[in-house]
């Protein structure tokens, strides 16, 4: 099981963009996020992937998964609009659990899975 979530770990790496903390910011004026169309975030709000247990981490998972979609999708009037479109779609729920177990197996692998 182990050999598996440091796969999914691995993997995730090429499908989700990760941003460098000792990067050097883009060469432009524009906030961060900005040029994607994301909302300037005011303050960081992920400042460790490190959790006491397994339930926070999952519970951060959680959240870092609905946190990309505010930030991806900045019009809330359109969020709130779209989201009975995905709200009763079988294969929609099952895509948001996906990304979800993917950030989860992140944070395990930052915290060593929990290991004393």
């Amino acid at each position: 099981m182990r050999k598996f979530l440091t796969m999914l770990a691995v993997s995730s790496a090429f499908a989700l963009p990760v941003a460098a903390q000792d990067a050097a910011p883009p060469a432009t004026d524009a906030a961060p996020g900005a040029a994607a169309g994301m909302a300037p975030q005011a303050e960081p709000w992920l400042t460790s992937l490190i959790t006491e247990t397994p339930q926070a981490g999952f519970d951060l998972a959680v959240t870092m998964a609905r946190k990309a979609v505010t930030t991806t999708q900045t019009d809330k009037d359109t969020l709130h609009k779209l989201r009975p479109n995905y709200a009763h779609d079988p294969q929609s729920l099952i895509g948001v659990s996906g990304v979800a177990a993917t950030w989860f197996a992140t944070i395990a692998a930052a915290n060593d899975y929990w290991r004393e």
